[in-house]
């Protein structure tokens, strides 16, 4: 009878044994591929199926539980894992290390410091270690010491599962990321445990209110997992993440590229942004000159982890020149999740550099000589949890972003910011001169401080830029078909948000423009002071394109003499080239013509505001104007009444030597 229970028993623990080694076998097979959630569970089994007798299994086992729970963000859990694997005298000082990490999460700064010490102790060299105590030492400080940020849980844009990764297109669209139940396919990511990511939409509504998020049908969704999205300059072409599954692969993060038309986004395509095919690539950001593509590798050649590395856009839409930002942005840790301000200072998110916990987001400036100097953003935009993905609305420090603080699943919620500031602004539009919006229109704008920037105008030809107190800048607006437009601006007022007013009307390449009031002495050629005025305008426009040639055209109504009026109107030309030259503009640049009464005004659309009598396309001829009451022909008359300038050529001195 004794033997049978020895021999019962012995069978027992060889059960209990080859379970484990079976449960430990699929969980090494899930962590291969980088599923972190399917691995957990098997090796949560293992460590279950281990005697405890097995004091240095129990310990491995623990470790690598705890390790997968800390890749998905179970820190609660992991930190019980760590916990136990230093119960059972884990050989390598790196669980203080992490164990202190997830006691940092866990707000528990004086055990976080005493295991920081522990593993220091071992390893003084260790720069996260020693950022870690720092910051265990430090957190309560920093937490008193209020950032004046306002931040708030964004409900509408929230669901039960991780919403995260918001990213602004305009200022009535927020693309985020979510694994709600509406996301495509039904199959469970192994690296959660929950469904794959794609991208929803919010809009505003008539009364600038966000509506809740809708899933996008468009062709960027996919059954595969997408997050993390940035647009360029000019709003139509989108950059995002995408996770590939391969069961025979690890896991590998993509970089892909859609472009809208009208309404839709095209299918996307991989972007090859370096030969190396065996790293993973992430977190797109276009810098707002439109010029360089940031993302976030584990590419050969960094600081350590991951890092933020950026590579040129050139002009053919493809990739060249990959260049590693280095430190101080670049840590042994992760720096993660590149986002700009469209006045060029790029914010990120870094566990590397001393910080509440978890990832907290750091803004980067650069000054003069292009070296970067960094400023961690306080409490409560940073917390003990990950903090990360800002977008901002326009020129304005408020947006959103996307947190785990306070959740138990380690899910990601999406978060509002503002802080209030003192801003200058500048409020520009830019339109075709006697007519309508450019909406296809660039602004580059130039300061001595160094700024250079190049803007993408709205659908409704306006923009909005910041400015900097006693800086001196050039806004130059420019359009394909059109003359530019320049103008030379200076803010003296600092401490106070003010904004300030611009326009850019922009004269055609393809049309007559009209100069306005510009008026002659009567029955006479000779210019009257005011339309000096008018006229210096034209020089200065001719002055900011050095390459045109114009014609000076001289228009006359039907009333008196038509070979008279030809002779005067020619005359009339005259005199304006005459002061256009004593302004120093080069007589070859301009053609005087007098048309006298032959070429009558065409009425256009934007006319019809002023005089809604007209309809748009109407030829103010003799035969026309005869048909109208007395006071609307005199109004056709003194439109026909005109001077303007056609241009003739956009290559003047272009190719002399």
């Amino acid at each position: 009878m004794k033997s049978n229970i020895i021999v019962l028993v012995l069978g027992a623990l060889m059960l209990f044994s080859c379970g484990a080694e079976n449960s430990v076998r699929k969980a090494e097979q899930s962590l291969a591929l980088g599923e972190y959630f399917n691995a957990a569970q098997m090796y949560k089994k293992a460590y279950s199926q281990t005697p405890p007798k097995e004091r240095k299994l129990r310990g491995e086992r623990a470790f690598a539980l705890a390790e997968c729970y800390r890749k998905i963000n179970y820190t609660s859990r992991a930190r019980g894992a760590y916990q136990n694997a230093v119960r059972y005298k884990y050989h390598d000082s790196i669980v203080f290390f992490y164990l202190a990490e997830m006691q940092r999460r866990d707000k528990d700064y004086k055990n976080a410091a005493k295991n920081y010490e522990i593993y220091l102790a071992h390893k003084p060299a260790d720069k996260l270690a020693m950022n870690g105590l720092i910051s265990a030492q430090n957190a309560r400080k920093w937490k008193e010491e209020s950032s004046g940020y306002k931040v708030k849980k964004f409900d509408m844009f929230n669901s039960r599962r991780s919403d995260f990764s918001p990213m602004l297109l305009g200022d009535d669209q927020l693309f985020l990321s979510s694994t709600r139940p509406q996301a495509k396919g039904d199959k469970l990511n192994g690296i959660t445990g929950v469904k794959n990511g794609d991208f929803f939409v919010c809009k505003k509504d008539e009364k600038g209110k966000w509506t809740k998020p809708e899933v996008i049908t468009d062709a960027i969704n996919s059954e595969e997992d997408e997050g993390a999205c940035c647009f360029a300059p000019d709003g139509k072409t989108m950059y995002f993440t995408r996770c590939r599954e391969d069961e025979s692969y690890p896991r590998y993060t993509e970089i892909f590229k859609s472009t809208r038309s009208d309404a839709s986004w095209s299918t996307p395509t991989a972007c090859v942004l370096t030969k190396d095919s065996l790293s993973s690539y992430a977190h797109p950001a276009v810098s707002p000159d439109g010029q360089w593509l940031y993302f976030v590798s584990d590419m050969p050649g960094g600081e350590g982890g991951l890092d933020i590395w950026r590579v040129r856009i050139t002009a053919d839409d493809n990739f060249g020149g990959v260049e590693n930002l280095g430190a101080p942005i670049n840590t042994p840790g992760d720096e993660m999740f590149p986002t700009f301000r469209p006045n060029g200072d790029l914010y990120f998110s870094s566990n590397g550099h001393p910080g509440m916990g978890g990832l907290d987001v750091w803004c980067a400036k650069q000054d003069s000589l292009k070296a970067w100097t960094l400023n961690r953003l306080g409490y409560p935009l940073n917390s003990e949890g990950d903090d990360f993905g800002l977008t901002f609305d326009g020129i304005y420090n408020r947006g959103f972003f996307s947190s785990n603080r306070n959740d138990g699943h380690g899910w990601d919620h999406i978060y509002s910011f503002e802080l209030a500031e003192n801003i200058l602004t500048v409020q520009g539009w830019v339109y075709e001169k006697d007519g309508y919006e450019l909406p296809q229109a660039l602004v580059y704008v130039v300061g001595n401080d160094g700024t250079n920037q190049k803007i993408s105008v709205k659908g409704d030809g306006s923009f909005v830029v910041e400015v900097k107190p006693n800086v001196d800048y050039v806004l130059l607006g420019t359009c394909k078909g059109f003359l530019n437009h320049k103008q030379d601006f200076r803010a003296d007022t600092a401490g106070v948000t003010k904004e300030y007013v611009l326009q850019f009307p922009l004269p055609s390449i393809s049309r007559p423009v009209l100069i306005d009031n510009v008026l002659y002495e009567f029955d006479k050629a000779d210019l009257t002071k005011e339309s000096e005025t008018e006229l210096m305008a034209l020089v200065t426009l001719l002055n900011e394109n050095p390459n045109i040639t114009i014609e000076l055209g001289a228009h006359c109504d039907y009333r008196g003499d038509e070979k008279y009026n030809l002779w005067l109107s020619q005359k009339r030309a005259e005199s304006c080239v005459k002061f256009l030259i004593k302004s120093g503009i080069a007589k070859e640049r301009l053609t005087p013509v007098g048309y006298g009464v032959t070429k009558p005004k065409t009425v256009s659309k934007k006319m019809l505001e002023s005089f809604d009598f007209l309809k748009e396309g109407d030829v103010l001829s003799k035969d026309y104007i005869e048909k109208l009451p007395n006071e609307q022909q005199e109004i056709c008359n003194s439109l026909n009444r005109r001077t303007e300038f056609r241009v003739l050529r956009t290559t003047y001195n272009m190719f002399e030597k």
